[in-house]
Formats: structure tokens, sequence, C-alpha cells
């Protein structure tokens, strides 16, 4: 684990690192589709913000998934991170101050 004192340092080290974690991500070219009935930006945002709550699901059932295949795309997981992560409470409840 990085350790610093300096928040800036902590940056420049994780940004790259980021990046390079980042250029080997790729998607299968069948999973990413156009069309009116294809989910995009709010369904990923929907699904997202019901990720907990679909994922208990999978478990019961295969009927029920926690990412839409095939979507959008870039719009598709933008909208899922943005429901995970804030809709969701994922950044709030992570900042919150533990202890008495």
């Amino acid at each position: 684990m990085i350790r610093s004192n300096h928040p800036a340092r902590t940056l420049l080290v994780a940004i790259p690192l980021a990046l390079l974690l980042s250029a080997c991500a790729t998607q299968i070219p069948a999973a990413v589709e156009q069309g009116r009935d294809v989910p995009g930006f709010w369904f990923g945002l929907w699904h997202g913000f019901i990720f907990p709550w679909s994922w208990i699901g999978s478990l019961i059932s295969q009927d029920i998934a926690v990412y839409a295949v095939p979507n959008r795309g870039g719009w598709y997981d933008f909208g899922f991170f943005l429901g995970v992560t804030v809709l969701g409470g994922g950044s709030w409840f992570g900042s919150r101050k533990r202890g008495g």
C-alpha cells in the first residue's frame, strides 16, 4: 500500500496506475449495440441504483442479472457507475466518520 503524507504524490502515482489498468480493458463488440430497445444511460443509472437488490436476486435466480448485455457501451457504463456510487450511497457511506 502506498503511504504518503502528500496527496499530490498519491495522485501522481494513482492516476497513471489507473490509466495503465484501464488501457487493458476491452469490451466484446457483440455486447455493444445501438437501437431503441438497447439500454443506455438512464437504464444504466437505474440498474446501478438497484444493484444490491439485483445481486441478491441473482444469487437466488439465474433469470436476474445485475448488468444488461447488450447495452450502448460507455453511456450505459457511466450511468451504472453513477447509480452504484452516487444514488446507491456508495460514496456517501464510505465518507462517514465512524467512532464515538
